[in-house]
């Protein structure tokens, strides 16, 4: 294993070198960047190996804290292992295994990431993260008011994980009518004090566009104490780039807890805003030995025209689909940017000339031409495909009648992709990134019948809801979070 820096630096260029508690409060850089780590920290198959008898010896607490401590060293590791060991507990998660697999057919896993409070895989990283605010946040004796942007699960899923703690408020952004029935009622039932949910007349780009807004006011960001929980914040990718690790061990498992450690490996990833697909390059540029990273996206498919013509076109809110896979109606990934950002040799200068001024002036811009892009797939891995509604209804019945498996839409879009791309000899992993019981309306559709939710979720629909209704305007919702924000000046 090399050694790393564990300074971090914006895709855009912001000359600050942060250690990674200044980036977990941050959020977005001061230049609109993204962080990322000054470099990639690699491992060895003999790291690999050891790495594989921790978690199948120690479990998957013990996997995160010797990945993470690679990229913390601001923490102490006692405290650092303590965190890792209170965010994944088999109480929270109902196993043992944290993010198990499933096999399906043929070298086919599902591996189950969606068995958190709030039945989705942003779970994974959020119980991490929502440790992580508390336990800085008291060592600087500072609060935080964070705020969000959901299509569906990360709002439910940081507010599950962010309730009741200490010095943290929770502002999250999301559009009106365009999440399942239960996404909606697991958010707004809630009503503790520290948790706002806001609903805005847009789709999920618009609610991403407030949050960058207000987070590129600097004076607005300091003075409120402005924290983000989406996949912009570094941290939440990090926490997520484990579990490729978890599923490649259990995938190349001889069933005595060993592996060859060079074995390569695929997995399909649900993709909207492009942070769970990321987490996968992280683990690859690692060394983690993944052959093909295949990006599924549903018809809103600007990241599928992108990995197969080197064009990114995002579109508008009115040509942004609402569609059966909900969470991810997405046209403009954020985390794109980090992957543009190494496509070109971690160039800050192209790349805010991308982001910060083609992009905004041409509503395009194509690296068909780019030397990296011919490149895409061999050095890098990524391959992609779409599903339409009728795709996932046809594999989520297939499923369920050749397995007796149900899956969410969302996996579906991934099952019904990973078939395009599976190679002899090569076991595929798709990620489950909700259970069924949050789309049940599609799932009766495609099976006749209503799939099973858990107990503590009967009469969801039903709860009173706490919910505050305004305009896609970061002034509006500004003046909103100054009224109700922990700590403001």
């Amino acid at each position: 294993m090399n050694d790393t820096s564990t300074r971090y630096v914006s895709t855009r260029g912001h000359s600050d070198c942060k250690p990674f508690c200044d980036i977990l409060l941050d959020g977005l850089a001061p230049d609109g960047g993204l962080y990322l780590p000054k470099r990639y920290p690699t491992v060895d198959t003999a790291t690999l190996g050891r790495w594989r008898q921790v978690y199948h010896r120690q479990g998957y607490a013990d996997l995160a804290f010797e990945i993470l401590s690679l990229y913390i060293d601001d923490i102490p590791p006692a405290d650092l292992r303590a965190l890792c060991h209170k965010a994944y507990t088999a109480l929270v998660f109902g196993t043992g295994e944290i993010v198990p697999l499933r096999h399906l057919e043929n070298g086919l896993w599902i591996q189950a990431l969606s068995n958190g409070p709030t039945l989705a895989f942003k779970d994974v990283a959020m119980q991490l993260l929502g440790h992580l605010f508390e336990y800085e946040l008291a060592r600087r004796g500072e609060t935080l008011n964070i705020l969000g942007a959901t299509s569906g699960d990360t709002g439910s899923a940081a507010e599950y994980a962010m309730r009741g703690k200490r010095g943290v408020r929770v502002f999250m952004i999301s559009p009106q009518g365009r999440m399942s029935d239960f996404q909606q009622a697991q958010m707004f039932s809630l009503t503790d004090a520290n948790i706002f949910n806001i609903s805005v007349d847009g789709v999920f780009d618009d609610c991403q566009d407030v949050v960058k807004a207000i987070s590129s006011d600097a004076d607005f960001k300091r003075d409120y104490k402005i924290g983000m929980v989406n996949s912009i914040n570094w941290a939440r990718l990090l926490a997520q780039v484990v579990y490729y690790f978890a599923g490649y061990f259990q995938a190349t498992d001889t069933g005595t807890g060993t592996g060859t450690d060079t074995e390569p490996v695929s997995f399909a990833v649900p993709s909207g805003n492009f942070g769970n697909a990321f987490a996968g390059h992280v683990a690859r540029q690692m060394g983690l030995p993944i052959a093909s990273l295949v990006v599924a996206t549903n018809e809103n498919d600007v990241l599928d025209e992108f990995f197969k013509t080197g064009v990114y076109r995002p579109r508008g809110s009115a040509n942004t689909l609402a569609t059966s896979s909900p969470s991810m109606d997405i046209s403009r990934a954020s985390n794109f940017e980090r992957l543009v950002f190494d496509l070109q040799g971690r160039d800050p200068a192209a790349t805010r000339q991308l982001f910060a001024d083609t992009l905004v002036h041409a509503g395009q811009f194509d690296l068909s031409l780019h030397p990296a892009f011919g490149d895409l797939a061999a050095r890098y891995g990524f391959v992609s495909g779409k599903s339409l509604h009728s795709d996932r209804i046809a594999t989520i019945q297939d499923t369920y009648e050749r397995h007796g498996m149900m899956i969410d839409p969302h996996t579906a879009c991934a099952v019904k992709v990973a078939h395009e791309y599976r190679q002899p000899g090569v076991p595929m992993i798709v990620f489950e990134t909700a259970l069924p019981a949050k789309f049940a309306q599609t799932l009766i559709e495609a099976t006749g019948r209503s799939p099973d939710r858990p107990a503590r979720f009967d009469g969801l629909e039903n709860r009173p809801r706490r919910i505050h209704m305004m305009p896609a305007d970061a002034g509006t919702i500004m003046a909103f979070i100054a009224e109700h924000a922990n700590g403001c000046r």
